[in-house]
Protein backbone atom coordinates (compact mmCIF):
# COMPACT_ATOMS: atom_id res chain seq x y z
CA UNK A 1 0.00 0.00 0.00
CA UNK A 2 1.13 3.90 0.17
CA UNK A 3 3.40 2.89 2.86
CA UNK A 4 1.50 4.61 5.78
CA UNK A 5 2.80 7.91 4.95
CA UNK A 6 1.82 10.47 7.98
CA UNK A 7 4.14 13.00 8.49
CA UNK A 8 5.70 14.91 5.68
CA UNK A 9 8.49 17.53 5.06
CA UNK A 10 8.35 19.86 2.35
CA UNK A 11 10.93 21.95 1.18
CA UNK A 12 10.12 25.35 -0.55
CA UNK A 13 6.64 24.71 1.01
CA UNK A 14 5.70 28.64 1.19
CA UNK A 15 5.90 29.00 -2.88
CA UNK A 16 4.15 28.84 -5.36
CA UNK A 17 2.94 25.70 -5.45
CA UNK A 18 3.76 24.52 -1.56
CA UNK A 19 1.07 27.61 -0.50
CA UNK A 20 -1.68 25.73 -2.11
CA UNK A 21 -0.64 22.22 -1.28
CA UNK A 22 0.10 22.40 2.42
CA UNK A 23 -3.27 23.54 3.41
CA UNK A 24 -4.22 20.56 1.41
CA UNK A 25 -2.60 17.78 3.33
CA UNK A 26 -3.18 19.51 5.84
CA UNK A 27 -6.74 19.15 5.39
CA UNK A 28 -7.02 15.36 4.92
CA UNK A 29 -5.29 15.13 7.92
CA UNK A 30 -1.27 14.80 7.55
CA UNK A 31 1.42 16.32 9.74
CA UNK A 32 3.63 18.73 7.63
CA UNK A 33 7.19 20.52 7.88
CA UNK A 34 7.86 23.32 5.71
CA UNK A 35 11.41 24.53 5.31
CA UNK A 36 11.35 27.73 3.24
CA UNK A 37 14.04 30.50 3.00
CA UNK A 38 10.47 32.36 3.37
CA UNK A 39 11.53 35.37 0.87
CA UNK A 40 8.19 36.02 0.24
CA UNK A 41 6.81 35.91 4.09
CA UNK A 42 5.61 33.16 6.19
CA UNK A 43 2.02 34.03 6.17
CA UNK A 44 0.91 32.19 3.33
CA UNK A 45 0.50 29.87 5.53
CA UNK A 46 -1.65 29.93 8.22
CA UNK A 47 -0.34 28.47 11.79
CA UNK A 48 -2.40 25.03 11.85
CA UNK A 49 -1.83 22.53 14.89
CA UNK A 50 -0.18 20.02 12.52
CA UNK A 51 2.41 22.53 10.64
CA UNK A 52 6.05 23.33 11.23
CA UNK A 53 7.34 26.05 9.60
CA UNK A 54 10.77 26.15 9.49
CA UNK A 55 12.78 29.41 8.21
CA UNK A 56 16.01 27.94 6.73
CA UNK A 57 18.04 27.21 3.62
CA UNK A 58 18.11 23.72 2.21
CA UNK A 59 22.12 23.90 1.66
CA UNK A 60 22.14 23.88 5.34
CA UNK A 61 22.97 20.04 6.28
CA UNK A 62 22.83 20.52 9.66
CA UNK A 63 19.49 21.88 9.61
CA UNK A 64 18.43 18.93 7.41
CA UNK A 65 19.82 16.72 10.01
CA UNK A 66 17.76 18.20 12.70
CA UNK A 67 14.62 18.58 11.31
CA UNK A 68 14.26 15.33 8.54
CA UNK A 69 13.62 13.09 11.67
CA UNK A 70 10.33 11.33 12.44
CA UNK A 71 9.21 11.96 8.73
CA UNK A 72 7.58 9.51 6.63
CA UNK A 73 8.08 11.10 3.26
CA UNK A 74 9.54 14.64 1.67
CA UNK A 75 8.56 16.54 -1.16
CA UNK A 76 11.12 18.41 -2.75
CA UNK A 77 9.95 21.79 -4.10
CA UNK A 78 12.73 24.18 -3.34
CA UNK A 79 14.35 25.32 -6.10
CA UNK A 80 15.24 28.81 -8.23
CA UNK A 81 12.06 28.25 -10.03
CA UNK A 82 12.87 29.96 -13.62
CA UNK A 83 15.37 30.39 -16.24
CA UNK A 84 15.35 34.08 -15.42
CA UNK A 85 16.08 33.60 -11.79
CA UNK A 86 18.51 31.24 -12.09
CA UNK A 87 20.17 33.47 -15.08
CA UNK A 88 20.80 36.39 -11.99
CA UNK A 89 23.25 34.51 -10.50
CA UNK A 90 24.28 30.93 -11.49
CA UNK A 91 26.37 30.30 -9.09
CA UNK A 92 23.62 30.47 -6.56
CA UNK A 93 21.17 28.35 -9.22
CA UNK A 94 23.56 26.12 -9.20
CA UNK A 95 24.37 25.70 -5.46
CA UNK A 96 20.30 25.48 -5.02
CA UNK A 97 19.25 23.43 -7.44
CA UNK A 98 22.04 20.80 -7.91
CA UNK A 99 24.49 20.92 -5.27
CA UNK A 100 21.77 20.59 -2.15
CA UNK A 101 20.01 18.00 -3.40
CA UNK A 102 22.25 14.73 -3.07
CA UNK A 103 23.28 15.75 0.34
CA UNK A 104 19.51 16.05 1.20
CA UNK A 105 18.31 12.76 -0.67
CA UNK A 106 20.87 10.83 1.46
CA UNK A 107 20.31 12.97 4.58
CA UNK A 108 16.68 11.42 3.59
CA UNK A 109 17.41 7.97 3.30
CA UNK A 110 19.56 8.00 6.23
CA UNK A 111 17.09 9.00 8.66
CA UNK A 112 14.24 6.43 7.34
CA UNK A 113 12.17 8.21 5.29
CA UNK A 114 10.28 6.03 3.58
CA UNK A 115 9.35 7.69 0.08
CA UNK A 116 10.85 11.26 -1.77
CA UNK A 117 8.90 12.90 -4.06
CA UNK A 118 11.24 15.11 -6.94
CA UNK A 119 9.52 18.30 -8.13
CA UNK A 120 11.16 18.51 -11.51
CA UNK A 121 10.24 19.75 -14.63
CA UNK A 122 8.81 19.12 -18.20
CA UNK A 123 11.81 21.52 -19.64
CA UNK A 124 14.08 18.73 -19.46
CA UNK A 125 13.17 17.62 -23.06
CA UNK A 126 14.23 20.69 -24.50
CA UNK A 127 12.35 21.00 -27.89
CA UNK A 128 10.90 18.00 -29.53
CA UNK A 129 8.93 18.08 -32.61
CA UNK A 130 6.33 14.63 -31.98
CA UNK A 131 2.87 15.82 -30.95
CA UNK A 132 3.48 13.68 -27.55
CA UNK A 133 6.40 13.57 -25.73
CA UNK A 134 6.56 10.76 -23.63
CA UNK A 135 8.75 9.73 -20.46
CA UNK A 136 10.89 7.98 -21.79
CA UNK A 137 12.32 10.59 -24.68
CA UNK A 138 15.42 11.59 -24.48
CA UNK A 139 16.39 14.46 -22.34
CA UNK A 140 17.72 17.77 -24.18
CA UNK A 141 17.69 20.28 -21.49
CA UNK A 142 18.24 23.42 -22.99
CA UNK A 143 19.43 25.69 -19.83
CA UNK A 144 21.18 25.13 -17.15
CA UNK A 145 17.94 25.35 -15.40
CA UNK A 146 16.58 22.62 -16.95
CA UNK A 147 19.72 20.79 -17.17
CA UNK A 148 19.98 20.63 -13.35
CA UNK A 149 17.15 19.34 -13.10
CA UNK A 150 17.76 16.45 -15.43
CA UNK A 151 20.86 15.43 -13.12
CA UNK A 152 18.98 15.53 -9.99
CA UNK A 153 16.60 12.83 -11.48
CA UNK A 154 19.96 10.77 -12.17
CA UNK A 155 20.99 11.33 -9.16
CA UNK A 156 17.62 10.37 -7.38
CA UNK A 157 17.44 7.36 -9.15
CA UNK A 158 20.61 5.96 -7.77
CA UNK A 159 19.04 5.66 -4.09
CA UNK A 160 15.85 3.76 -5.23
CA UNK A 161 15.84 0.98 -2.82
CA UNK A 162 13.35 -1.03 -1.26
CA UNK A 163 12.65 1.19 2.06
CA UNK A 164 13.39 4.53 0.09
CA UNK A 165 10.63 4.89 -2.85
CA UNK A 166 11.85 7.78 -5.18
CA UNK A 167 9.89 9.05 -7.37
CA UNK A 168 9.72 12.01 -9.91
CA UNK A 169 7.42 14.07 -11.57
CA UNK A 170 7.66 16.70 -14.82
CA UNK A 171 5.19 19.12 -14.03
CA UNK A 172 3.67 21.28 -16.84
CA UNK A 173 3.96 25.62 -16.25
CA UNK A 174 1.50 26.07 -13.42
CA UNK A 175 -1.14 28.42 -13.53
CA UNK A 176 -3.98 29.73 -11.45
CA UNK A 177 -3.78 31.61 -8.38
CA UNK A 178 -2.29 30.98 -4.70
CA UNK A 179 -1.89 32.91 -1.10
CA UNK A 180 1.55 33.00 -2.59
CA UNK A 181 0.99 34.46 -5.90
CA UNK A 182 3.32 33.72 -9.02
CA UNK A 183 2.54 36.18 -12.08
CA UNK A 184 5.73 35.31 -14.26
CA UNK A 185 4.00 32.20 -15.79
CA UNK A 186 2.41 32.46 -19.27
CA UNK A 187 -1.29 31.97 -18.15
CA UNK A 188 -0.93 34.31 -14.93
CA UNK A 189 1.25 36.87 -17.13
CA UNK A 190 -1.44 37.26 -19.56
CA UNK A 191 -4.72 37.66 -17.10
CA UNK A 192 -2.87 39.97 -15.17
CA UNK A 193 -2.14 41.99 -18.57
CA UNK A 194 -5.48 41.54 -19.99
CA UNK A 195 -7.66 42.61 -16.30
CA UNK A 196 -5.47 45.76 -16.11
CA UNK A 197 -4.35 46.83 -18.97
CA UNK A 198 -7.06 45.49 -20.92
CA UNK A 199 -4.53 44.52 -23.68
CA UNK A 200 -2.23 40.91 -24.29
CA UNK A 201 0.66 40.97 -26.81
CA UNK A 202 1.28 37.80 -27.92
CA UNK A 203 4.77 37.31 -29.56
CA UNK A 204 4.51 34.78 -32.26
CA UNK A 205 1.27 32.78 -30.45
CA UNK A 206 2.08 29.56 -32.44
CA UNK A 207 3.98 27.87 -29.65
CA UNK A 208 2.63 25.11 -28.16
CA UNK A 209 2.66 25.55 -24.32
CA UNK A 210 1.91 22.77 -21.98
CA UNK A 211 0.27 24.34 -18.25
CA UNK A 212 -1.36 22.67 -15.35
CA UNK A 213 -3.94 24.29 -13.17
CA UNK A 214 -2.49 24.65 -9.77
CA UNK A 215 -5.53 22.57 -8.09
CA UNK A 216 -4.46 19.96 -10.81
CA UNK A 217 -1.01 19.72 -9.54
CA UNK A 218 -1.81 19.71 -5.69
CA UNK A 219 -3.85 16.71 -6.41
CA UNK A 220 -1.03 14.80 -8.25
CA UNK A 221 1.10 15.12 -5.41
CA UNK A 222 -1.77 13.62 -3.51
CA UNK A 223 -1.57 10.77 -5.84
CA UNK A 224 1.99 10.34 -5.63
CA UNK A 225 2.21 10.31 -2.28
CA UNK A 226 -0.81 8.03 -1.47
CA UNK A 227 -0.18 5.09 -4.59
CA UNK A 228 1.31 2.07 -3.55
CA UNK A 229 5.11 1.86 -3.20
CA UNK A 230 5.18 -0.95 -6.13
CA UNK A 231 3.91 0.76 -8.91
CA UNK A 232 5.44 4.31 -8.21
CA UNK A 233 9.53 3.12 -7.22
CA UNK A 234 11.98 4.75 -9.81
CA UNK A 235 9.00 5.88 -11.90
CA UNK A 236 8.51 9.54 -13.11
CA UNK A 237 5.53 11.07 -14.39
CA UNK A 238 4.82 13.66 -16.89
CA UNK A 239 1.54 16.04 -15.56
CA UNK A 240 0.02 18.21 -17.49
CA UNK A 241 -3.31 19.40 -18.82
CA UNK A 242 -4.00 19.79 -22.94
CA UNK A 243 -0.97 21.93 -25.02
CA UNK A 244 -2.63 24.66 -26.16
CA UNK A 245 -0.81 27.67 -28.31
CA UNK A 246 -0.29 30.69 -26.98
CA UNK A 247 -2.24 32.22 -29.29
CA UNK A 248 -4.81 29.69 -28.14
CA UNK A 249 -4.09 30.58 -24.06
CA UNK A 250 -4.59 34.34 -24.95
CA UNK A 251 -7.92 33.66 -26.27
CA UNK A 252 -8.63 31.84 -23.46
CA UNK A 253 -7.90 34.51 -21.05
CA UNK A 254 -9.54 37.01 -22.66
CA UNK A 255 -13.15 35.12 -22.76
CA UNK A 256 -12.51 35.38 -19.28
CA UNK A 257 -11.51 38.82 -18.96
CA UNK A 258 -13.76 40.69 -21.38
CA UNK A 259 -14.40 41.00 -24.82
CA UNK A 260 -12.55 44.62 -24.77
CA UNK A 261 -9.32 43.01 -24.26
CA UNK A 262 -6.68 43.85 -27.64
CA UNK A 263 -5.19 40.79 -28.61
CA UNK A 264 -1.64 41.99 -30.20
CA UNK A 265 0.68 39.77 -32.09
CA UNK A 266 3.91 40.58 -32.66
CA UNK A 267 6.72 38.68 -34.31
CA UNK A 268 9.12 36.69 -32.59
CA UNK A 269 12.37 34.51 -33.36
CA UNK A 270 11.50 32.30 -30.23
CA UNK A 271 9.42 29.72 -31.50
CA UNK A 272 10.19 26.92 -29.19
CA UNK A 273 7.25 24.61 -29.10
CA UNK A 274 6.89 21.98 -25.92
CA UNK A 275 4.11 19.17 -25.72
CA UNK A 276 4.22 16.50 -23.09
CA UNK A 277 1.63 13.32 -23.15
CA UNK A 278 0.32 12.73 -19.32
CA UNK A 279 -1.07 9.45 -20.03
CA UNK A 280 1.59 7.45 -18.22
CA UNK A 281 0.50 9.18 -15.01
CA UNK A 282 -3.54 8.27 -16.05
CA UNK A 283 -2.74 4.50 -17.01
CA UNK A 284 -0.54 3.61 -14.16
CA UNK A 285 -2.21 6.11 -11.23
CA UNK A 286 -5.40 7.44 -12.73
CA UNK A 287 -4.11 10.88 -12.41
CA UNK A 288 -5.70 13.50 -15.45
CA UNK A 289 -5.22 17.11 -15.04
CA UNK A 290 -9.14 18.40 -15.30
CA UNK A 291 -9.16 22.03 -14.62
CA UNK A 292 -8.98 24.31 -17.53
CA UNK A 293 -6.84 27.03 -18.34
CA UNK A 294 -9.68 29.01 -18.21
CA UNK A 295 -10.95 27.99 -14.49
CA UNK A 296 -7.30 29.40 -13.85
CA UNK A 297 -7.63 32.54 -15.38
CA UNK A 298 -11.53 32.76 -14.16
CA UNK A 299 -9.17 32.15 -10.47
CA UNK A 300 -7.15 35.06 -10.74
CA UNK A 301 -9.73 37.18 -11.88
CA UNK A 302 -11.72 36.57 -8.91
CA UNK A 303 -8.66 37.23 -6.70
CA UNK A 304 -7.97 40.33 -9.20
CA UNK A 305 -11.42 41.61 -8.32
CA UNK A 306 -11.59 40.58 -4.65
CA UNK A 307 -8.43 42.73 -3.97
CA UNK A 308 -6.33 39.68 -2.84
CA UNK A 309 -3.62 40.71 -5.41
CA UNK A 310 -3.29 44.88 -5.16
CA UNK A 311 -0.68 46.12 -7.06
CA UNK A 312 -0.13 42.81 -9.07
CA UNK A 313 1.54 45.30 -12.50
CA UNK A 314 4.46 46.51 -10.06
CA UNK A 315 5.27 44.81 -6.99
CA UNK A 316 7.96 42.43 -6.73
CA UNK A 317 6.55 39.37 -5.05
CA UNK A 318 4.96 38.14 -7.87
CA UNK A 319 7.83 38.33 -10.01
CA UNK A 320 10.48 35.75 -8.95
CA UNK A 321 13.48 37.63 -10.35
CA UNK A 322 12.63 41.20 -8.95
CA UNK A 323 12.13 39.78 -5.31
CA UNK A 324 15.64 37.83 -6.14
CA UNK A 325 17.65 41.43 -7.38
CA UNK A 326 15.97 43.34 -4.17
CA UNK A 327 17.05 40.64 -1.76
CA UNK A 328 20.54 39.78 -3.02
CA UNK A 329 20.01 36.07 -2.28
CA UNK A 330 23.77 34.63 -1.87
Amino acid sequence: MGQDIKSIYITGGAGYVGAMLVPRLLSEGYKVTVLDLMIYGEDVLKKHPNLTKIQGDIRDQDVLNQTIPGHDSVIHLACISNDPSFELNPNLGKSINLDAFRPLVEISKKHAVKRFIYASSSSVYGIKDEPNVTEDFSLEPLTDYSKFKADCEKILSEYQSSDFTTVTIRPATVCGYSPRQRLDVVVNILTNLAYHKREISVFGGAQLRPNIHIDDMVDAYLVLLRAPKEKVAGEIYNAGYLNFTVSEIANMVKEVVGEDVKLVTTPTNDNRSYHISSDKIYNQLGFRANRSIKLAAEDLKKAFDSGLLPNSLTDEKYFNIKRMQSISLR
